[in-house]
C-alpha cells in the first residue's frame, strides 16, 4: 500500500517548529506492517493544493497534516476541495461540537471558528475530542479514477496522535485489508555495526523467501528489522541469534536504558555509576526510565581528581603513576563507588571527549570503564575518535551495555 504525508505549514520549513510527525506516524505504520513512500512538506498557501494534488495521483492513501486552524493561513480543506473537485458544506454535528467544545471550557467562540465545521462532500468528520478542528476522512471512490484515500489531520501532537490511533489506523486497516499486513519485528543489538552484520548473515537472510530486512545504524547501536510472515521473521530472527545473541539487547524496539533497568529488576540488584568524562549522562539515561529509583542508588559525577579521590577514594598515587584517564583510576572509581554507595553493581568511566586535552599516548577518544560486582573489577580501555557530543553518548552506550552484560 502506497502511503503518502504531507506535512504543510510553513514555520516548518522556517525552521521554528520541529517537524516530528513524519518520524512518528512511520513508527506507528510499521507496527501495522505498512510503511511510507513518501513524505512532502510544503508552506501554507497554493504549494498545499499543488501538493495534494501530486500526491493523490501516485498514492493509495495520503496523510495530511495542519492547516485546519481558523486563521487565513489554514486553506486545507480548501485545497483539498479543490483536488478533488469537490464541494465544501458546513456539517450540523461538527458544528454542535464546536459549541460543545467552547461552552465547557467557558470560553466564547469567534465566528471565525465556524470554518472548521466546514468538510469536503461525502467524507466523513473525524472527531478531536482535543481540540477545535475535526479531521476529515474522504475515501477512495471521492478521487475518482485516482482511487486514493485522504486524511486530513490537525497540526498538533496532542490532537493528532490520538485522532491517529482511534480513528486512521483502523480504516487504514481494512483498506489494505488485514489478512495482508506484514508483520513486523525490530531487533536491537548494542556493539555492533551493519558491516558485521553484512559480512556475517546477510547472505543468509536473503535466501528466505519473503523476508524484507532493513537497518537503522546509531551510535553504538543497530536495529535489524524484519518484515514478512512470522515464519520468514523466525527464521531470520534465528540466524541473527545464532551470530550475535552477545549483542542482542530488545526484540521490541525497548532502549538499552530500559533493558538495563528491568533486567536490574529481574535480579533483584542495584546500581550505582561513577562518572567523568560523561558528567552524568549514563546515570541521566538510567532515571529516565520509569521505575528506575528501585534500582539506582546512587551516581557519583567525579569530574576532578580531587573529586575522584574525595568520593570514591580514589589513591593518589594511582592518579600520579597512570593518570585519570587509565584502567587503573577506571577501576578504583568502580570499586570506590560499589563500596560507597552499597550496591551490587557500580560502572565507571573516566576519558578524553575532546577536541582539546589530548596526547599521543591518550589521544582524543580515549575512553576507560570499570565494572565491580562481588566477583570483582574488571576494566577496559577502548577508542572512540568522534565530536564531543556523540563521545558521551557512544560512552554512556558502551558503560550500560558492560552493566546488561554484568547481570546476564
Amino acid at each position: 500500500m502506497k502511503i503518502e504525508i504531507l506535512n504543510t505549514g510553513s514555520e516548518l520549513l522556517l525552521g521554528s517548529t520541529a517537524n516530528t510527525h513524519g518520524t512518528w506516524m512511520g513508527q506507528e505504520l510499521s507496527k501495522l506492517g505498512l510503511r511510507v513512500q513518501r513524505q512532502t512538506t510544503v508552506p501554507d498557501g497554493v504549494a498545499i493544493e499543488e501538493a495534494l494534488a501530486e500526491c493523490i495521483s501516485r498514492s493509495d492513501a495520503v496523510l495530511v497534516t495542519g492547516g485546519l486552524g481558523p486563521t487565513s493561513d489554514d486553506i486545507t480543506r480548501e485545497a483539498a476541495a479543490k483536488a478533488l473537485n469537490v464541494e465544501l458544506i458546513e456539517d450540523e454535528a461538527a458544528k454542535r461540537s464546536l459549541y460543545e467544545y467552547f461552552e465547557k471550557r467557558k470560553y466564547p467562540m469567534a465566528k471565525v471558528n465556524l470554518c472548521q465545521a466546514q468538510v469536503l462532500v461525502g467524507a466523513d468528520v473525524i472527531p478531536n475530542p482535543n481540540g477545535t478542528a475535526p479531521g476529515i476522512y474522504s475515501p477512495p471512490r471521492l478521487s475518482g479514477e485516482e482511487n486514493c484515500a485522504l486524511f486530513l489531520l490537525p497540526g498538533p501532537p496532542n490532537e493528532l496522535y490520538p485522532m491517529f490511533h482511534a480513528e486512521v489506523t483502523p480504516r487504514l486497516k481494512a483498506l489494505a485489508g488485514v489478512e495482508t499486513i506484514s508483520e513486523v519485528t525490530e531487533l536491537k543489538f548494542v556493539g555492533i555495526g551493519e558491516s558485521s552484520f553484512h559480512e556475517g548473515i546477510d547472505a543468509q537472510l536473503a535466501e528466505i523467501d519473503g523476508l524484507e530486512v532493513g537497518y537503522c545504524a546509531r551510535l553504538g547501536e543497530l536495529d535489524l528489522r524484519l518484515i514478512g510472515s512470522q515464519e520468514a521473521i523466525e527464521q531470520g530472527r534465528k540466524i541473527a541469534e545464532a551470530s550475535f545473541a552477545d549483542f542482542l539487547v530488545s526484540e521490541d524496539g525497548s532502549s538499552l536504558e530500559k533493558v538495563v533497568v528491568e533486567l536490574l529488576k529481574q535480579s533483584r540488584k542495584t546500581l550505582a555509576t561513577a562518572e567523568s568524562c560523561t558528567g552524568g549522562l549514563i546515570a541521566s539515561r538510567v532515571t529516565d526510565v520509569s521505575g528506575a529509583s528501585a534500582v539506582f542508588t546512587h551516581g557519583f559525577i567525579t569530574y576532578s581528581n580531587e573529586a575522584k579521590s574525595q568520593l570514591l577514594g580514589v589513591q593518589a598515587e594511582t592518579l600520579v603513576a597512570h593518570g585519570a584517564v587509565s584502567e587503573e583510576v577506571a577501576g578504583e572509581m568502580a570499586a570506590g563507588a560499589r563500596q560507597s554507595s552499597g550496591a551490587d553493581i557500580a560502572v565507571s568511566i573516566t576519558g578524553i571527549a575532546g577536541p582539546t586535552g589530548g596526547a599521543e599516548e591518550k589521544p582524543v577518544g580515549t575512553v576507560c570503564f570499570g565494572i565491580a560486582t562481588s566477583e570483582g573489577v574488571e576494566t577496559f580501555r577502548e577508542y572512540h575518535p568522534r565530536s564531543r557530543a556523540d563521545f558521551k553518548q557512544q560512552a554512556s552506550q558502551r558503560a550500560l551495555d558492560l552493566v546488561r552484560r554484568a547481570i546476564r
